[in-house]
């Protein structure tokens, strides 16, 4: 018989993570830095397998290029916190949660907002992640 061996990892177990956002993906930009949509191309701090496609869902930052928006900022890099997602995601008391759209917030490489303020709603998951978003924030769903 083999010898049974601890798991090896972290101590609590990871939340289930939602592809809601990959790189490709177009988001809206909630707030008034300048920019109106914005196209993700890289998942912060996600280490993945060979070939496979990063993600992000609510609450993670991703780094993003600037689509449309004031001409100074078209074609520049930013790094962006998802603060919406259309794909339905589950929450830890057992309710779904979906958006109408897939929005972010520029936010500088600290964490730190470039806007003064943020339009329509925030998930809670975002929220308790940033809480220098949570100063903004007018409508936490």
């Amino acid at each position: 018989m083999g010898v049974k061996r601890a798991k090896v990892g972290a101590a609590t177990p990871r939340r289930h993570r939602v592809a809601g956002i990959i790189n490709g993906t177009r988001l809206v930009v909630a707030d008034n830095s300048g920019a109106k949509e914005v196209m993700v191309i890289g998942v912060i701090e996600v280490k993945t397998r060979l070939r496979r496609i990063p993600f992000a869902t609510v609450g993670d930052m991703v780094i993003v290029t600037v689509k449309k928006g004031k001409p100074d900022m078209v074609g520049q890099i930013f790094r962006a916190i998802i603060i919406r997602q259309k794909k339905p995601f589950k929450r830890p008391d057992g309710t779904w949660v979906a958006f109408e759209d897939n929005a972010c917030v520029l936010v500088t490489p600290e964490g730190q907002p470039k806007g003064r303020e943020i339009r329509g709603p925030v998930a809670k998951e975002a929220v308790e992640r940033w809480p220098q978003i949570a100063n903004m924030v007018s409508i936490v769903v």
